[in-house]
């Protein structure tokens, strides 16, 4: 596989990065990734990844657009509204490079067909809005030894963990081992559409580091921020002895 004459023009902004070089933009382009939720986290990932470079896309999402999702959902516009998010998403991203391989899945993600839907995929990002999918992803994603990044947002708050189950890892199950008997959308608890958005920016920023070797300090640790403070930090998350999966 080589670049084309316009992959080379097109992306020669990342090229020009030593650490990334045209052996990066080959790993990019190679790489399959799979969007769980096209939403507020999903849509500027999905944006982010397809101007990188990435041309295989896997996008899952069964809801449909709506009016309140246009403060944070990026991708979406007025004219969308009703329309089949996954379906807008792969015009839209097509609209960026008609080149970009994207396979849509209009499901909800649960226990009986995630297999068949991650097997195909090596990075996964969970955009989801719930824990219990978030577990079901998280446990899915250690069987077939997927690499995992997950987005979780809240009024003005954000976590945001990575995963690598193709080695030794800890796991969403180390950090929360089971969902809450309350598990409220971000949009009943309120959101900040600026939180949803860098959150997709910045696991966009690690999943293209960690495609093309550049180390990526968020592997086994979840990142907190508060945007209304402007507060980051950094916690390890280390393999619990109670948890299922290592058990």
């Amino acid at each position: 596989m080589s670049l084309t004459i316009d992959e080379i023009e097109r992306y020669k902004g990342q090229i020009n990065l030593k650490k990334i070089n045209i052996q990066g933009q080959l790993k990019l382009k190679k790489e399959k990734i799979l969007i769980i939720g096209a939403g507020g986290i999903g849509s500027p990932c999905a944006l982010f990844l397809a101007r990188s470079g990435i041309t295989n896309f896997g996008i899952v999402d069964f809801d449909k657009v709506a009016k309140s999702n246009l403060h944070r959902q990026v991708l979406f516009d007025q004219k969308d509204i009703g329309k089949h998010k996954a379906e807008i998403t792969k015009k839209k991203i097509q609209l960026i490079n008609k080149k970009i391989n994207i396979k849509i899945f209009k499901k909800k993600i649960n226990a009986k067909n995630i297999k068949s839907i991650i097997k195909n995929y090596n990075y996964i990002i969970d955009g989801t809005d719930n824990f219990l999918s978030k577990l079901v992803i998280n446990d899915e994603c250690i069987k077939n030894k997927k690499k995992l990044f997950i987005g979780s947002v809240s009024k003005f708050d954000a976590h945001i963990f990575f995963f690598d189950f193709s080695k030794k890892s800890a796991c969403l199950k180390c950090f929360m081992p089971k969902a809450p008997n309350i598990s409220p959308s971000c949009q009943d608890e309120g959101i900040l559409g600026t939180v949803t958005g860098s959150t997709g920016a910045i696991i966009s920023n690690e999943l293209i580091k960690n495609i093309t070797g550049i180390k990526s300090n968020l592997k086994n640790h979840v990142l907190v921020i508060n945007f209304e403070t402007l507060n980051f930090r950094m916690v390890k998350i280390k393999k619990s002895q109670k948890c299922k999966n290592h058990g």
